[in-house]
């Protein structure tokens, strides 16, 4: 298995995440991080508008998104607008492909994976979709995925929804699907589900996917490796 670093964060705002994320980006790149990086969050409440997103998947006006504090972020990820908001696992593999030899659809196909893996702990049969990529429990939708490769090195990734409000999904159409029935894993499982216990199982399926070993760091010790991050 090869060495990777756990970077595990409490509730992050989404666009000081980002600027991690492209900071590690670049650091990986130019050999100042040694090894791939895992960062495990929440968000506060966001909309998130990927590469093929139009403001056409947006349903309610920009006046009512400003009186609720909701702002849209435009990302370089692939995919279309998605929600981003507490109780909610996301999960940012920053994966040097190259150096890792596996292919971006390998990529998906794992993320997808730990989430299926995950929900079955309690019980829910999730599955993927070559098509709609994700996390699927029958018609509804559990996780979404959605990347960006730069230089061969990976961001972005995947979110779970474990006791996260459904609400907000219900101003968009998710990833750009018209009449998409979002769901949670609390909400599945028809029990109380601990977002701790979720944090470990999917690092503990993601690691035996990308056959990866996790080593924790705190942000303090990232930071000499990521300059623009400390």
């Amino acid at each position: 298995m090869t060495a990777a670093y756990l970077l595990d964060l409490p509730r992050t705002d989404y666009s000081e995440a980002l600027a991690l994320q492209r900071a590690a980006v670049d650091a990986r790149r130019s050999g100042r991080l040694d090894r791939d990086l895992v960062i495990l969050l929440e968000h506060p409440p966001v909309f998130t508008l990927g590469r093929r997103g139009g403001r056409e998947n947006l349903l309610i006006s920009e006046a009512i998104l400003q009186e609720k504090g909701i702002a849209i972020v435009p990302v370089e990820r692939g995919g279309d607008i998605t929600y981003h908001g507490p109780g909610q696992l996301v999960v940012y593999p920053l994966i040097d492909l190259t150096a890792a030899r596996i292919k971006v659809v390998e990529l998906v196909t794992a993320m997808e994976t730990a989430m299926v893996r995950t929900a079955a702990q309690w019980g829910v049969s999730a599955r993927g979709d070559t098509v709609h990529r994700g996390a699927w429990v029958g018609p509804r939708k559990l996780g979404s995925v959605g990347i960006t490769v730069r230089r061969s090195v990976s961001f972005h990734g995947l979110a779970l929804n474990v006791t996260t409000d459904r609400t907000p999904f219900t101003w968009i159409n998710p990833c750009g699907i018209q009449s998409c029935e979002m769901t949670t894993l609390a909400r599945e499982a028809g029990a109380a589900v601990s977002m701790e216990t979720v944090r470990q199982q999917m690092v503990a399926h993601l690691g035996l996917l990308l056959d990866l070993t996790f080593e924790r760091v705190s942000r303090d010790t990232l930071a000499p490796m990521v300059q623009e991050a400390a």
